[in-house]
């Protein structure tokens, strides 16, 4: 046997190894190279099945297993989840492969929310988007999965999160090098026994049937043609596509074969492996042509195929995921052998879903309402309700999961190193999360519990639609936690119902927002009678235009008058009705005929019910009729100021996905005449390096000057061509695309500018928090962005004018005046604090004493316009200079409509249990006000100084009795 070249693939994931290859065409990869592995000693990896390749001068052939294949060979290797990842890879890269890392959970793919399979980084090479930078590659990519979330925890291998171990060829190897690795990585390295591995193909796909058949030697009857529904992949209507098989592991071979057996059968069979044959083109038309460059495409469940090499009944115990199960159950106080199955379900379900949550975190998605970081949150609020069934309290602070998710963490080494670099965030949103919630669900559990015993005394159990969006939108109780619980209950929700509230809710806030009123007194909707109105906006600022129908109050009318405020719809405008974030156009109505024909409206606002656009506005002059024909004109300034902000926002946008982060969207904004502004996702605010890395990227873009194309596509094609699409929208089958080349394309019916030089300058002028996890940024560009920096040029150059310094002193100069201002305010402050010591060494000998035998010195006075602080100061100083035991009460009016009052009794009163804090706060209420304090001092205060005299009158009257009462 002749060798060629000693190879070497580096990756983290792998251990180290030599394989030593030959110019056979078992390996049509021929670009073998070294590559070091740093700080790592090769080891040599060398066949260790009995003559598996066998030597043939110099060709290397791939021999069937025997049908005897031993079922414990497998037991041979180290089967645990981390040694089957990496032999995998080793697997391949010994035959050609370069070993990828796994691309973030947050694809690069618009048209998917989350990464769900192992070819979605490669989608572009597939497609033929981009050139492939390697021949062949493999990886072990993170992917989510949310689907079948009802089924996780109940079946033995549906999860959220899973590791798809995948070898991909773009161009180089096809369909029997594909299907001979497959066969020798399950049967040789992995040691499947042969005589359990049964393989599905395309019904049509003669190819792979003779190869399986022929060339593997997997008997006839092991061998399923299989419908396009189950193994033809299509990347959509049109492009590339082409046939798959499937590998398929039975645990019951003594059932027999036959063509009734049926693969689908979960109780018997588990798919484990995925191989797809890449090799035509649809076109339009349907018609299938074969492709010039065929490719691999495969995945492999690693939680599936840990399954069955170390022979457990499901995923949930394998050694990837029972570590997790044991950590909630230490927390839940049980044991698993006899958890009951509900018991089991919730400890899966928990694992399960922060393996999840603890990577999707990792990968920059926060908790938040909308688009990824909802499935975070909705996997966390599951998780919390799985671990409150099972009794679980969680820590110190309430919070259970941080504790999972540690362990989670403790094993993600060779899933994703970054991991443990970000466990103290992760462990911080995880732990702000869960707590958020139990907040929620303690409100909305009494309620749901409430609404389910009403149902249940139905004969058909069910609860409406209205109490589940009630729950939902009055409770914050989210409708899946709810249609989990009733279906623990046996109860069934009406989601008709629910989407119906959703959907009113909507149009209410539209409508609430908008102010579009459609409707006559008498109930009829006008709109039935009126067509949609033509919008001519987007290449037009004036148009001609026939009055279709005039609003007064609600109320149709023929003619309006001077001064009369309307609504008006025309068949046709240049107006922008609000929409988008961004404001409606103004402008004007022009009606030109005879003197006593003219007329002038000027319209203030223009709204869309539907596709009907309404203008409102005030009659200037003249007369307005229905019928009669306008010339309607946009304000240009106004247009012009409106289209700058609202590409500067889609700039925006672009800049803060390239400086935070992709995983950051949009969650509303503000395209106005003076300002932008732009809501976001976002978890902590933004540091004053970023905001200026935002302004520079935008303010650079804008002096690119770059042309803008618009476009309309069907909705699918848009995504697919990389638009960003408001998540939760709903969008028309065909849309507008607003592109930036290189920078930025969104779905947007908005106006923008045609080139971004028309901007010409951009500021961020606030950055702020909003609510949880959303945060705002306000901005000027334009014409406004120029008014906004002459205006502080202005102001500054006032502030160097009052202050006689240059621009570059003011800093300084404001903070030494600040500085002086505090010493002087201080200096103040401890002569006011003087005065009143001097006022109260004064009226110290007005203290009067009660008692016998044990006395009590008693001091209830007025202190004028004395500040809150002084008077502090002066009852401190007539506690520590009058004979102990003294109980000191002072009042003060230091400004309108406020008093100030003060409490201060020695260790001997408070011994006899009267505290001053409780006895202010009774005394303040009679001037308006309350407070409170520690037993020895209090202050309180008040917002009516005409009562300050009678107070202090009730003071001394309740204290002496109080105290005489005490000393009895």
């Amino acid at each position: 046997m002749s060798f060629s070249r000693a190879t070497l693939f580096d990756s983290p994931l792998l251990k180290p190894l030599v394989v030593l290859s030959h110019p056979s065409s078992v390996f049509p990869c021929k670009r073998f190279v070294i590559r070091p592995i740093p700080s790592l000693s090769p080891v040599v990896l060398l066949p260790t099945r009995p003559t598996q390749i066998v030597a043939k001068s110099s060709s290397v052939t791939v021999q069937p297993v025997s049908e005897d294949a031993s079922e414990d060979h497998h037991q041979s290797k180290d089967v645990s989840g981390d040694s089957i990842r990496r032999r995998f890879l080793e697997f391949y890269a010994s035959r050609g492969h370069k070993v990828l890392p796994s691309a973030s959970l947050v694809p690069e793919d618009p048209t998917v929310l989350l990464t769900i399979a192992g070819m979605l980084q490669f989608k572009p090479v597939f497609l033929g988007k981009v050139p492939r930078q390697v021949p062949c590659a493999t990886t072990s990519q993170r992917c989510i999965r949310t689907n079948d979330l009802e089924n996780v925890g109940r079946t033995a291998r549906h999860h959220t999160f899973f590791e798809m171990l995948g070898n991909f060829s773009f161009g180089d190897y096809f369909k029997k090098e594909a299907i001979r690795w497959a066969w020798e990585l399950s049967t040789v390295e992995f040691g499947l026994p042969a005589n359990r591995v049964w393989v599905s193909i395309y019904e049509d796909d003669d190819e792979a049937f003779e190869i399986w058949k022929n060339e593997v030697g997997v008997p006839v009857d092991r061998i399923k043609r299989m419908g396009e529904a189950d193994n033809f992949w299509t990347s959509g209507p049109t492009g590339p596509c082409g046939p798959c098989s499937e590998l398929y592991y039975d645990f019951y071979p003594e059932r027999g074969c036959g063509d009734e057996v049926d693969l689908g059968d979960d109780s018997r069979f588990i798919e484990f492996y995925n191989l797809v044959f890449m090799q035509y083109n649809k076109t339009d038309d349907g018609l299938l042509e074969p492709l010039k460059q065929k490719n691999i495409d495969t995945g492999l469940g690693l939680e599936r195929i840990a399954q069955i090499l170390q022979k457990v009944p499901n995923n949930y115990e394998t050694d990837l995921i029972y570590p997790i199960i044991a950590k909630v159950l230490e927390l839940a106080n049980l044991s698993y052998d006899s958890a009951d199955d509900k018991a089991k379900t919730s400890l899966k379900v928990i694992a399960d879903h922060m393996r999840a949550v603890v990577y999707l975190i990792s990968d920059g998605v926060l908790p938040s309402n909308i688009g990824r970081g909802y499935v975070v949150r909705r996997l966390i609020r599951r998780a919390v309700r799985k671990g409150k069934s099972l009794g679980i309290h969680g820590d110190g602070k309430g919070a259970f999961l941080p504790i999972v998710a540690e362990k989670v963490i403790e094993m993600s080494t060779y899933i994703d190193s970054d991991v443990k670099t970000k466990a103290p965030r992760i462990l911080e949103e995880i732990r702000q999360e869960e707590l958020h919630f139990k907040k929620t669900l303690e409100r909305g559990e009494k309620l749901l519990e409430q609404k389910l015993q009403e149902a249940l005394s139905a004969d058909k159990p069910c609860l409406s639609g209205k109490d589940a969006f009630i729950l939902s939108d009055t409770y914050g109780f989210p409708v899946e936690i709810t249609a989990e619980v009733a279906e623990e209950r046996g109860v069934s929700i009406d989601m008709d119902g629910f989407d119906a509230e959703m959907e009113n809710q909507r149009r209410q806030s539209q409508a609430a927002h908008n102010v579009v009123k459609l409707s006559v007194e008498d109930g009829d909707d006008i709109t039935k009678d009126i067509a949609d109105t033509e919008f001519l906006g987007y290449d037009s600022l004036s148009a001609r235009a026939v009055v279709k129908s005039l609003l007064v109050g609600g109320k149709p009318v023929v003619r309006v008058s001077e001064g009369s405020e309307v609504e008006i719809l025309l068949d046709r405008t240049p107006f922008y009705a609000e929409s988008g974030g961004q404001i409606a156009d103004h402008g004007f109505m022009y009606v030109n005929g005879s003197q006593e024909d003219d007329a002038v409206v000027e319209v203030s606002d223009v709204q869309k019910s539907l596709k009907i656009f309404v203008h409102k506005g005030i009659v200037k002059s003249g007369a307005l009729e229905v019928g009669k024909e306008v010339e309607a004109a946009v304000d240009a300034d106004l247009r012009q100021r409106a289209k700058v902000h609202h590409t500067a926002t889609h700039l925006l946008q672009s800049a803060l996905k390239k400086v935070v982060g992709q995983e950051t969207s949009q969650a509303g904004s503000l395209v106005a005449f003076d300002r932008l502004r732009f809501d976001f996702n976002f978890n902590r605010p933004l540091h004053e390096g970023e905001l200026e890395e935002i302004e520079g990227l935008i303010n650079r873009w804008i002096g690119d000057a770059t042309r803008l194309e618009t476009k309309v596509l069907p909705l699918a094609d848009a995504k697919q061509a990389g638009a960003i699409a408001m998540f939760g929208e709903k969008y028309d089958d065909e849309v507008r695309v607003v592109e930036v080349p290189g920078v930025s394309m969104e779905l947007c019916g908005g106006t923008h500018v045609g080139n971004t030089a028309e901007i010409r300058a951009f500021k961020i002028i606030s950055e702020q928090g909003i609510a949880s996890g959303i945060r705002r940024i306000e901005a000027v560009a334009g014409e406004a962005c120029i008014q906004y920096i002459n205006s502080r040029d202005s102001q500054m150059k006032r502030l160097c004018s009052t202050l006689k310094v240059k621009a570059e002193d003011v800093t300084n100069r404001v903070e030494n005046l600040l500085e002086e201002l505090r010493t002087a305010r201080k200096e103040a402050s401890d002569l006011r604090s003087k005065a009143a010591v001097y006022r109260a060494s004064v009226i110290s000998n007005k203290a009067f004493t009660i008692g016998t035998s044990q006395t009590i010195r008693v001091l209830v006075e007025s202190m004028e316009d004395t500040d809150s602080d002084s008077l502090k100061s002066a009852a401190e100083y007539l506690v520590s200079t009058l004979e102990e035991p003294v109980a000191v009460v002072l009042g003060s009016c230091p400004d309108q409509d406020k008093v100030s009052l003060v409490a201060a009794f020695s260790p001997g009163v408070v011994s006899l249990g009267v505290q001053a804090g409780k006895f202010i706060g009774s005394i303040a209420k009679l001037c308006g006000g309350g407070g409170g304090g520690k037993p020895s001092f209090a202050q309180a205060g008040g917002r009516k100084p005409e009562n300050l005299s009678s107070a202090l009158e009730k003071a001394q009257e309740e204290l002496v009795a109080t105290l005489s009462e005490k000393l009895g």
